[in-house]
């Protein structure tokens, strides 16, 4: 009788020292969320290829997959401009919730064929923003730089997710595709 009542409180005894003593990690998403989230700054100093004044308000309404980096646009920059319309193309009906955005962060001008690449029928947006006031509001992991990671926006203008470096794109997208589940009832396509 003792050993039937040993082998069946046996696996409540295993699942008390796993939570309070193993303590697993109950994550599942890939890139790192920002805690607490920090809004766009409504001073943030945008403007667009032809110097025109753009306010981060403007911004608001659209989940944002962001691209930071300099205009002359390295490898990785490239990488990251690919992986972002990748992104947002297989997102298939709700590709129109989610906007992509590059951050130039520095006074060099990209060239035209770059520009005309990330056109499509969904442009990404492009917009200049000195890397010091940039700085103040997303910020890369500890030991990185600005430019190496992938920035997530909710539509209410929050930093909200930072990307690994070098993200693997389909663990992104599933992030990605949570928080648009998750966001659905009150979040719709469009500005």
């Amino acid at each position: 009788m003792l050993l039937v009542l040993g082998v069946c409180a046996l696996p409540v005894i295993a699942s008390y020292f796993t939570y309070f003593v193993i303590r697993p990690e109950g994550r599942t998403n890939y890139s790192e969320f920002v805690t607490p989230p920090r809004e766009m700054p409504a001073t943030l100093p945008l403007t667009d290829l032809a110097s025109m004044g753009v306010s981060s308000v403007g911004l608001h309404g659209q989940w944002l997959v962001i691209v930071t980096a300099g205009g002359a646009c390295d490898a990785r920059c490239e990488a990251h401009l690919v992986l972002q319309r990748q992104l947002v193309e297989t997102l298939g009906k709700e590709k129109g919730r989610v906007d992509k955005l590059w951050l130039i962060t520095d006074g060099a001008t990209p060239a035209p064929a770059l520009l005309k690449a990330i056109g499509g029928a969904q442009p990404a947006t492009v917009l200049r923003v000195p890397a010091a006031d940039l700085s103040q509001w997303l910020s890369p992991a500890e030991g990185h730089q600005l430019d190496e990671h992938l920035y997530l926006v909710d539509p209410m203008g929050q930093w909200m997710m930072r990307t690994p470096v070098d993200p693997d794109p389909s663990k992104f997208k599933r992030d990605l595709e949570k928080l648009l589940r998750a966001s659905a009832s009150w979040d719709q396509p469009g500005r």
